[in-house]
């Protein structure tokens, strides 16, 4: 008996491989992603990771080809903090890429996120030059992406994605 049952295990297992579907993502489609961590310019340094995750389901013919809460990994490119002189912070994330459910890459398109601070630099050089030397350590505010802060990015190119 217990043989049996061994058996038709295993063959219930074998049925559910052969029950993955391809479907193809079309180049174009919209995948939008939200920030996972609160984000500043002054705690990351270029080439830094920055984790997003997918904030719904993308379904194709009816399937989910890319569940909710897949994550993306973008790229930090530029970020400078806010300094003396008013000088606002910047920080750039490009996201090029994300790997589906099954680990196939998919790529990505105009997934960059660029966000900067407020420059206070004319206010810094007016105070500096009329009323007091200090005001030369005004600074510009910081820039930085909240959790949950939401973006949309595009597949790039037709993607075919198993799916089960």
């Amino acid at each position: 008996m217990k043989k049996y049952f061994m058996c038709f295990i295993l063959c219930l297992m074998s049925l559910s491989t052969f029950a993955q579907k391809e479907v193809t993502v079309k180049a174009g489609t919209l995948v939008p992603l939200q920030v996972i961590n609160y984000t500043k310019a002054a705690d990351v340094k270029v080439g830094q990771k920055v984790g997003f995750r997918v904030s719904r389901d993308i379904t194709v013919n009816g399937v989910t080809a890319i569940p909710y809460g897949t994550t993306v990994n973008g790229t930090v490119y530029e970020a400078k903090k806010s300094s003396w002189w008013g000088t606002k912070g910047r920080l750039g994330i490009k996201i090029s890429e994300m790997f589906g459910p099954n680990g196939e890459m998919i790529p990505l398109t105009n997934g960059d996120v660029y966000v900067t601070g407020k420059n206070r630099t004319a206010l810094s050089v007016l105070l500096f030059t009329f009323v007091v030397w200090p005001a030369c350590f005004i600074c510009g505010s910081k820039a930085e992406i909240p959790a949950g802060y939401e973006i949309q990015a595009n597949v790039a190119a037709n993607t075919i994605i198993t799916v089960e």
